[in-house]
Parts: structure tokens; sequence; C-alpha cells
């Protein structure tokens, strides 16, 4: 497998890092660069051990991980998502409340880092199949998904400065359909 082909794979599989990145970002408002740095670690960490256990669960165990990863996606994002707009809508937030919570905190983003990262380990089985360097494919999953990542949640940030109630609202029903088409296409491609 090629370099070109790796960097390919490695974008897509952060297309989904990405767009909760960016939901992320909606929902913080005034960022940090430690916020990126944070987003980025979890997503591209997670993208890039991934991988490695799909490689070392190799093609034994396959045909039993695609019959129910986009189920886990699903779940995963909808009750994220779904969590997110129920805070938005919610009436009785206060101040304290408002800051006390945390956009990035270890639940949560080791949630999203799991259901977004579930198709690299479908791509890691694959990689026990062809002739591909995994530890080098992986670690370059990972760097372009923490950079993507990072970007994802600054770009976020832009917006949900301007718009924070609607913004969180938008960003939970981007995960929800983000969950809904993970579904979708498991459903259509056993």
């Amino acid at each position: 497998m090629q370099l070109y082909e790796i960097l390919l794979i490695a974008v897509a599989l952060a297309m989904d890092a990405f767009a909760v990145s960016l939901c992320k970002g909606l929902s913080i408002g005034r960022i940090k660069i430690s916020h990126m740095l944070i987003a980025g670690a979890w997503f591209g960490g997670f993208q890039a051990l991934m991988p490695l256990i799909g490689y070392l669960l190799g093609s034994t165990v396959s045909g039993y991980l695609n019959a129910v990863d986009h189920w886990v996606a699903f779940l995963l994002l909808f009750i994220i998502g779904g969590n997110m707009i129920r805070e938005a809508l919610s009436k009785d937030k206060d101040e304290k409340g408002e800051s006390e919570r945390s956009p990035l905190g270890f639940a949560t983003m080791l949630l999203l880092a799991v259901a977004t990262s579930i198709d690299a380990l479908a791509v890691g089985v694959t990689f026990a199949m062809t002739d591909v360097n995994a530890l080098f494919a992986s670690a370059v999953i990972g760097v372009v998904t923490f950079v993507i990542s990072a970007a994802g949640v600054r770009i976020g940030s832009i917006f949900g400065e301007r718009f924070k109630s609607a913004s969180e609202i938008v960003g939970g029903g981007i995960l929800v359909l983000i969950g809904i088409k993970v579904l979708i296409e498991g459903l259509m491609h056993p």
C-alpha cells in the first residue's frame, strides 16, 4: 500500500472525528489551544489505536465486528447528541452548572472517540489481509486525525461563540444524524 493510499484512508477515517470536533467547537464557544489539543489527542489517539487492534484481531473475528459495529456507533452518537440537545433546551441552566459542565470531559470524549473510531477497527482488520506496515499506517491515521480534529474544534468555535445555545442543538443534531448514517450504512452493507 502506497503512502498516498494511506493518507486517503486517514482523511476518510478522520471525517467523523472532524464532524464531532466541529460540534465540540460549537458547544465550547470561546476555545483555547488546549481544547484543540485535547480533542485532537482523543480522536487521533483512538484513530491510531483502533487499526492496530483490528490488525491484531485479523480476519478471525471480523465477521462478528461487522455485525454490530454500526449499532455500537449509532447508540453512542445518539446518546451523546441527544444529551447535547437536552442540555441546550434545558430551562434550568444556571451560571454555576454551565461553567462546571466540561464538553471535553473524560467520559464524553471517551465515548465520542470510541464511536468515531470503530470504522478504523475494521480498516485495521483489512490491514491484516494486505501488504501494509500496520504500525506506520496507524501512526499516519492518528496524526492526520489529530490535525483535522484540532482544526474542527477551531472552526466550530468560530460559529459557537456567536450562536451558543442554537449551536449546541445543531451540534447534537449532527451527532444524532451521523449515528443514523452509520446505522443505515451498516444495515445496507452488512
